[in-house]
């Protein structure tokens, strides 16, 4: 159905570098490779988002060069991009079917539109999201499944899924697999971009693995092993995700008191000693990111109070208190909330100590955070924008690591995140942990939290209903607790 040719890409280094593809129709194609291999960028190509530099497409046989969005759309080629690309002040109806939108009488009729996005919303697992409600309400992994609904309620020969699951509880991974493989007897062609092997292994039938832009592998997945996928992937083996290191845990770091958010949280209290790795689990609504953002002073609490150590309770009414406070986040949304985009891989790495270290100095730390990290980049001086995803999330924990804070709310870190650079992350948890640094971990991947926390909370429908401490929980019982909050 769809052929590739010989692709080649560059921005500030070559990306693509003579990329061949064949995909069939009725196919889930697996397009795998670490953080910087080029999959974004060729997927993007695909969906008319980015030329290619050269090479040459066909679509059933067609010559296929679109130069648009809408033009890759209106030849059936849909994409649900990592990086999500909605309308934040139109509504969530809107945004599903903007460029379609029901007209009665030269006005939008809003109980069509309103009939037609529940139809969409309930697709993809969420009947009760009303569509009328603004997208810039939302938290991010509702978002994802507007994205994903909105590509689900148009008529597609070729769906590309990049990163699709990244934001989603597992119940909502289902509900997606469940419509892929609806699409795939239709005889769609699904190419679906992901790190998370465990999901590849479920529904793809082939898969293309690249590094540093290059097809270095494809094959039949059954026949592709864990361990030779993130070896092409890398080129050298990993090693093991660190698990959970036993650590003394010291006084409290961080005391959460009866902290409310109107509509989101409710009277949610807690504590995080200095040692401790405290996780948040929750299904995608249940008030994680709404919690931390509150704690951080990015959203406005009602009532409640945040204690740092020993110092008194109070509410930080901005994040450059809570951060002069020894408190750091890194956001769910690198793309709204964590980065200037047009400015340097540097900048964004030294943000946050250019009022605490020499001009002379900035440099020399910034890029030892960031090889810390293994960010790639062309140089220092490259845009943030032009890096991949996971390096992009690279660089934002680089930022904070630099603050040296005492407690750091990390907000889905490894989202987008390749394997190497996962097992990476992990490690500096428990580094940061061994030294004494309490962390606060919200996490959709539920193995995550098992694998890292010594104590795990969980929120559903704004209240922390239950907190289970290693050794006495299970997948069932935080499973259980996170659906409590939503039975009447």
């Amino acid at each position: 159905m769809l052929v590739l040719r010989a692709i080649r890409k560059s921005f500030a280094a070559r990306v693509l570098d003579e990329v061949d593809l064949e995909l069939k129709p009725g196919e889930v194609h697996a397009l795998l490779g670490a953080n910087g291999a080029g999959k974004t960028t060729l997927a993007r190509i695909v969906a008319g988002l980015v030329s290619a530099d050269g090479g040459a497409m066909e679509l059933d046989g067609v010559s296929y060069a679109p130069r648009t969005k809408a033009e890759a759309e209106r030849l059936g080629v849909q994409i649900v991009p990592q990086e999500l690309n909605l309308i934040s002040n139109l509504s969530v109806g809107e945004n599903l079917f903007l460029s379609s939108l029901p007209r009665r009488r030269g006005f939008i009729d809003k109980a069509e539109l309103a009939s037609r996005a529940r139809a969409a919303l309930s697709r993809v697992g969420f009947p009760d999201l009303d569509p009328a409600v603004t997208v810039d309400g939302l938290g991010i992994g509702v978002q994802q499944q507007v994205e994903i609904a909105k590509a689900l309620a148009r008529s597609a020969r070729v769906l590309i899924f990049d990163e699709p699951t990244a934001a989603l509880t597992d119940p909502q991974v289902e509900t997606l697999f469940e419509n892929i493989r609806r699409l795939v007897g239709a005889g769609v062609l699904i190419l679906y971009v992901s790190h998370r092997l465990e999901e590849m292994r479920r529904i793809a039938d082939r898969a293309t693995i690249l590094r540093d832009g290059k097809v270095v592998a494809s094959d039949v997945f059954s026949r592709l092993s864990p361990d030779a996928i993130v070896r092409a992937m890398v080129g050298t083996e990993v090693e093991q995700e660190s698990k959970h290191q036993l650590r003394p845990r010291g006084k409290p770091a961080l005391s959460v008191e009866r902290l409310t958010v109107s509509g989101r949280v409710e009277d949610v209290s807690f504590e995080v000693r200095r040692g401790e790795v405290f996780g948040l689990s929750g299904l995608i609504g249940s008030g994680r990111t709404s919690l931390l953002r509150a704690i951080f002073g990015a959203d406005r609490a009602e009532s409640g109070r945040v204690a740092m150590g020993d110092d008194g309770a109070h509410r930080f009414r901005s994040p450059i208190a809570a951060s002069r406070a020894g408190l750091a986040m890194i956001p769910e949304d690198r793309k709204r909330h964590g980065l200037l985009l047009p400015r340097s891989v540097m900048l964004n790495t030294i943000l946050g100590i250019l009022r605490t270290t020499r001009r002379k100095a900035w440099r020399p730390t910034g890029v030892e955070a960031l090889d810390r990290l293994k960010v790639q980049r062309a140089s220092a001086e490259q845009p943030v924008s032009e890096l991949s995803g996971g390096n992009q999330q690279k660089v934002m924990i680089a930022r904070w690591l630099l603050r040296d804070s005492s407690v750091l709310l990390f907000d889905e870190p490894t989202r987008g995140i390749d394997v190497s650079a996962r097992a990476a992350i992990y490690h500096l948890l428990n580094e940061l942990a061994g030294k004494g640094k309490a962390i606060v971990l919200a996490s959709s991947d539920l193995d995550e939290l098992l694998g890292i926390c010594d104590r795990i909370g969980v929120l559903s429908a704004g209240r922390l209903v239950e907190v289970f401490e290693r050794g006495s929980w299970s997948r069932e019982a935080i499973t259980a607790a996170a659906f409590r909050g939503y039975v009447s």
